[in-house]
């Protein structure tokens, strides 16, 4: 599974990467995860699952799926986002690649 968050710059979204392969890891699952700037999804994309777009550039929803039309894109959550709940934006990640 693999799983690229995409914010203003990739700071921010680093530290919830690192909160998400931590749950992962607690669960067995093997997961590939990453975070970048918008202006490098391009080089990151390939062989994504989902694209999961930083709350600050939400904004980019829309052109984010028509460039990637094969990759589910979500907004993370605000809340989520905030609290920085890797294992809550990695359970929504999860149920859209893999819905029970």
């Amino acid at each position: 599974m693999k799983i690229t968050l995409a914010c203003a710059g990739g700071m921010s979204t680093g530290m919830l990467v690192k909160k998400m392969e931590d749950f992962a890891n607690s669960q067995g699952i093997d997961a590939d995860i990453s975070a970048c700037g918008l202006s490098e999804l391009e080089e990151k994309v390939l062989g994504s699952d989902i694209i999961l777009l930083g709350p600050q550039v939400g904004y980019q929803l829309e052109d984010v799926k028509k460039e990637y039309p094969d990759i589910p894109v979500l907004v993370i959550e605000m809340m989520d986002y905030g609290m920085m709940n890797g294992e809550k934006v990695f359970k929504k990640a999860q149920e859209v690649i893999a819905p029970n």
